[in-house]
Formats: structure tokens, C-alpha cells, sequence
């Protein structure tokens, strides 16, 4: 008895472990035409959700961030409103050797 009690206090505790949202690095940005107060709200709603804003662009109307999977999927549908695009954040290489 004592030992499926314990094998079922293991599988609860595997179950919620496997319940933490991934959190991702993405980039985040509205076309030039979009107010500061949807971009707020896109940080706000991230920030609220336990990720972070790790840079806010001044060239473009955007930031990074690293938030939980189900945020992005949240405010991804909101934005798509204003036209906003989320894209993972990703190490873009160039190869410089030339092969000629």
C-alpha cells in the first residue's frame, strides 16, 4: 500500500513539473503607426505573465523579451489586430568565405 501511494505522490509531482510553461526568447514589433499604448499593453501583458523585457528597440516600434509559451500565444492573438508580428529570437549568421 505504502508503495503505490508513493509512486503516485511521484507521478502528481512529474505532472506539475510538466505543467511549467517553456518560456522563449521572441522579438515583438508594431508598425510605426501603432500607439505607445499597445505596445505597453503587449509589455504589461508579458511582464504580468512572469516574463521580462530584455531590450526596446528605438529604430523600430518593437522590443525582445523572454516570456511563457502561453502569454506569446495571448498576446500574439490580440495584437494581430494591429498587425503586429512575433517572431522567435535567433542567432542569424553570414558566411564570410567565398567559394569562387
Amino acid at each position: 500500500m505504502r508503495f503505490l501511494s508513493t509512486i503516485a505522490a511521484a507521478l502528481a509531482v512529474a505532472q506539475g513539473v510538466s505543467a511549467v510553461d517553456i518560456q522563449k526568447s521572441i522579438i515583438v514589433s508594431f508598425p510605426s503607426e501603432t500607439t505607445d499604448d499597445i505596445v505597453n499593453r503587449a509589455k504589461d501583458d508579458i511582464r504580468k505573465a512572469g516574463g521580462i523585457i530584455t531590450h526596446e528597440y528605438q529604430l523600430i516600434k518593437g522590443f525582445a523579451a523572454k516570456a511563457p509559451q502561453k502569454i506569446i500565444e495571448t498576446v500574439s492573438a490580440w495584437s494581430a489586430e494591429f498587425n503586429a508580428v512575433i517572431e522567435e529570437d535567433q542567432v542569424v549568421q553570414i558566411n564570410t568565405s567565398s567559394e569562387n
